[in-house]
């Protein structure tokens, strides 16, 4: 690991400052970013996480994704926590924390509303981020694959109505342009050009082992990109969101507790079922990171679709934004440095 990734930690906090700074002094070189964009979904974002996540997509190696099925145990572990209780746990400390703990701390009017984000939150897991916490892990590409494919398809049956059942509302619109834009251009578009990166390398080169190590020394080039990308959307991402932080701070932190309550004790819950269980780390690590991850964008375009663009859910939503890379950049951290919990568990776990 070089010494950039070592203090990945400290570059991020330095582009998180960056960030909010930006955005004070440029708001309108910002607001025109953040104006590209559609469904809720920004482009110049879109193509940082392209950065991002292509070096695992060119790791995907589809010979061996028909062998996933014979792991089912972190796909188990990923949708039991994700769909039955994940959005109920946060549903819990939303009502805790807004109804009573926060209660004489906010506008009795907004409690709901930044209940309601919370909830849009919390039955939302990630489909693009994923894959940079896993590659950060080290985690098995293939099956990290398998399982944000997966958690898309159950999120087109399962999201309305946990969302539904949650805020007791009985018509809620899926915003389906933010949902298949998202997977297009977060899987779909980074998968095929790994895909055909990857069939490009190996192409005339006999053994498997001699085309993971033509695939490792490619992707171990570009890995600097990729980090980089990170750096550039964090930046972005508080830039955009610069005058709401300076703005509402108190009101920010309000709102940031019951979420790192919830991304802390899900990924606790995850990991440690997934220890308990003997899954090997290179599934394990995903599969907790994954539960933990939120898919922001149907999460902000569903809150501004219900409740408008000023809404207190809205606001919470942004803030799921804000908090999300600083949680999972330490939990990436966590599970690097107890990698060795899960020695020795077999590989077909």
């Amino acid at each position: 690991m070089s010494a950039f990734e070592r203090y990945l930690s400290l570059w991020v906090a330095l582009c998180i400052v960056a960030g909010i700074a930006l955005g004070w002094a440029v708001p309108g070189l910002f607001g025109l970013l953040a104006g590209l964009e559609y469904g809720s979904v920004n482009f110049v974002v879109a193509v940082l996480i392209w950065f991002m996540v292509y070096p695992m997509m060119v790791a995907v190696d589809f010979t061996s994704l028909k062998r996933v099925g014979e792991r089912p145990k972190g796909l188990v572990i990923t949708l039991v926590v994700n769909w039955l209780v994940k959005p109920f746990t946060m549903a819990a400390l939303g009502v805790l924390f807004f109804e009573y703990l926060f209660a004489g701390l906010i506008d009795p009017a907004n409690a709901g509303q930044y209940i309601a984000g919370l909830i849009l939150l919390g039955a939302a897991p990630c489909t693009a981020m994923v894959f940079v916490w896993s590659q950060l892990v080290r985690g098995d590409a293939n099956y990290t694959l398998v399982q944000v494919s997966v958690n898309d398809i159950v999120m087109v049956f399962a999201f309305a109505p946990i969302v539904a059942l949650l805020l007791g509302v009985t018509d809620i619109a899926v915003p389906w342009e933010t949902l298949l834009l998202s997977v297009v251009l977060y899987v779909v578009i980074p998968l095929a050009a790994g895909m055909a990166t990857r069939a490009r390398l190996v192409a005339g080169i006999e053994g498997a082992a001699a085309r993971e190590a033509a695939v490792a020394a490619f992707t171990g080039r570009i890995k600097p990109l990729s980090v980089l990308g990170l750096l550039a959307t964090v930046v972005l991402l508080f830039g955009f969101q610069g005058g709401v932080i300076l703005g509402q701070p108190g009101l920010i932190v309000l709102i940031a507790v019951p979420l790192l309550i919830q991304s802390y004790g899900i990924f606790a819950l995850s990991y440690w079922a997934a220890w308990a269980w003997r899954v090997p780390f290179g599934v394990a690590a995903p599969c907790a990171l994954i539960g933990t991850s939120n898919f922001f964008e149907l999460a902000v375009a569903v809150a501004i679709g219900l409740f408008g663009l000023n809404s207190g859910a809205a606001l919470v939503t942004v803030v799921g934004v804000l908090v999300e890379v600083p949680v999972m950049l330490s939990l990436v951290a966590f599970a690097n440095r107890t990698k060795g919990w899960f020695g020795g568990f077999d590989e077909r776990g």
